[in-house]
């Protein structure tokens, strides 16, 4: 890009910018005026030898950060607002529904001694909410849910004590001592038993038929980086407890951070104190997923691709794996901020246990990954379980093949990029083997640069020893295109089929890959075709 078209497209931005932001929309508006501060940082560089009068844009780009994060600030004031408006009070009130839901789980598949004890929960909760709030209405629905769990735990309670002399003349169930201690509306209930927990007692030697020899190797393969992650079980680890009185936090403490989270971090937060309606997912692609400050762009874009391969074919690589889950098998938020993933590591499914404190930093933003639609958290709940494994957010970085495996246990396969050995890498057959492989559902595909210098990276648009998710390959009348995602969410190629090659994307490739460059320029969420990557991987 020369420096007369750089200087277009910032006077673009910049009209965009000032656009979105007469019309409230912030996160576009901000997007728009840090790109023109950047564009114009770019043009500065490019007219060292040149006579293009730039100081009325260099004037403009500090007005531009500037606006930026007051908007930034604007946009964290008013989601905290809206967190606190929507769970202000009412944390109790959302344990004790996920309490009562989980219980009449426990209850249908007969677990009815742990189904009492969750009940017994619920009841309290609902009345320690009920004191909390000034609100008639919740207290209502509060009674009502309260009212619920106490019939139901003394239902079976009663069924459970009830012996034949008394089944034979009594006229109502005994009200156990456990549920002796609260009133509500004429009910009582006490604070009820511990919670019985389930014991991983005999995991090696129960639903395996593990030899002496598998045992000692899965028994040494669970200690990574100090810490234990048990093969999962499903007879066992199905039956996992997500229910709490209280925020559940994991023994392990907070994840270690890395330097540029360290140099940024306000606090840890849950997500009720910075989402006004979290969810764990609100629907799985590629689109969403957005890395930050983890330098973990292979796991990213892993996540990317088995993310579009479960919403093409139907196959849950992603949903399957997270837990809590409803009876559909989708994964459910949980107030009570304890979720479990099942991850495939050193050969076997494990159980990795997390809590759903994250990093935020000056503006409420996540300084880890996340989902571009901002209640979602099944991405920073998958990346916080992997890196909890790996040792925590200070990550060195690792390879697809690794972190693939991982996610979905399909057996991973590199290919090394040699142009200059025809006889070891023939682009041809490697090209043909994706194309027919790729729409047929058989792989998934990571692309990601070798080493280069940063103005080369720089002209390219892209980054050095940098992982890309693969989303689409074709080939239009003898091109070959591949449609990248930067796991960043924004930088893409700035070569031929780029949004600013008007010369490339004719009337007929445009709708042949549906793309329109027009939109593209508009906003960049670092998805891109490109057609000769190849001499950069």
């Amino acid at each position: 890009m020369d420096l007369g078209q750089l200087v277009e497209l910032l006077k673009r931005n910049a009209e965009l910018a000032v656009t979105f932001d007469v019309e409230g929309n912030k996160e576009a508006a901000i997007y728009h005026y840090l790109e023109t501060a950047s564009q114009i940082t770019a043009a500065r560089h490019l007219n060292k030898d040149s006579q293009v009068d730039l100081s009325a844009f260099e004037a403009k780009a500090k007005n531009y950060v500037k606006r930026a994060e007051v908007l930034k600030t604007e946009t964290y004031q008013a989601a905290l607002d809206l967190a606190r408006k929507a769970h202000g009070s009412s944390g109790d009130f959302e344990r004790a529904k996920f309490c009562l839901v989980e219980a009449l789980d426990l209850d249908e598949n007969g677990q009815e001694e742990e189904a009492v004890d969750l009940y017994a929960e619920a009841v309290r909760l609902c009345l320690k909410a009920k004191d909390e709030t000034n609100d008639d209405k919740l207290k209502t629905q509060l009674s009502k849910y309260a009212r619920q769990a106490l019939e139901r735990a003394e239902k079976i309670k009663g069924r459970q004590d009830t012996t034949p002399q008394l089944a034979a003349g009594a006229t109502s169930s005994p009200v156990p001592k456990a549920l002796q201690r609260y009133r509500i509306d004429g009910l009582s209930l006490g604070e009820g038993s511990s919670t019985s927990k389930t014991q991983h007692v005999g995991r090696f030697s129960k639903g395996g038929g593990y030899s002496e020899e598998e045992k000692q190797v899965l028994a040494k393969t669970s200690m990574i980086n100090g810490r234990e992650y048990v093969p999962f079980l499903s007879e066992v680890d199905l039956k996992e407890r997500f229910a709490y009185p209280m925020p559940f936090s994991d023994a392990h403490g907070k994840l270690a951070l890395s330097p540029k989270q360290k140099a940024k971090l306000v606090k840890w937060a849950r997500p009720d104190e910075f989402m006004s309606n979290p969810t764990v997912l609100y629907k799985v692609g590629p689109y969403s997923v957005k890395q930050t400050l983890v330098s973990d762009c292979s796991f990213v874009a892993s996540i990317a691709i088995s993310a579009q391969f479960e919403e093409k074919f139907g196959k849950k690589l992603i949903t399957s794996i997270i837990y809590p889950q409803d009876k559909n098998g989708v994964p459910v938020y949980n107030p009570c901020g304890k979720y479990m993933v099942k991850l495939r590591i050193n050969g076997v499914n494990r159980k990795v246990v997390v809590d759903d404190y994250f990093p935020l930093g000056q503006h409420g933003e996540p300084l880890c990954s996340y989902s571009s639609n901002r209640s979602e958290l099944w991405i920073s709940i998958l990346e916080k379980a992997y890196m909890k494994v790996m040792g925590g957010y200070d990550f060195p970085g690792s390879n697809s093949n690794i972190d693939l495996y991982a996610l979905t246990g399909w057996i991973p396969e590199r290919i090394s990029i040699k142009l200059d050995d025809p006889v070891n890498f023939n682009k041809d057959v490697v090209f043909r083997k994706l194309l027919e492989r790729f729409h047929k559902g058989d792989v998934l595909v990571t692309m990601a640069t070798g080493e280069m210098s940063d103005s080369k990276a720089d002209r390219a648009g892209l980054v050095p020893t940098h992982a890309y998710a693969m989303l689409d390959i074709r080939e239009v009348k003898g091109v070959r295109l591949f449609l990248l995602k930067n796991p960043w969410s924004h930088l893409r190629w700035k070569g031929n089929y780029s949004e600013m090659d008007a010369r490339h994307w004719t009337p007929e490739m445009q709708t042949a890959l549906n793309y329109d460059p027009k939109n593209a320029k508009n906003f960049d969420n670092g998805v891109f075709w490109v057609s000769h990557l190849l001499k950069y991987l």
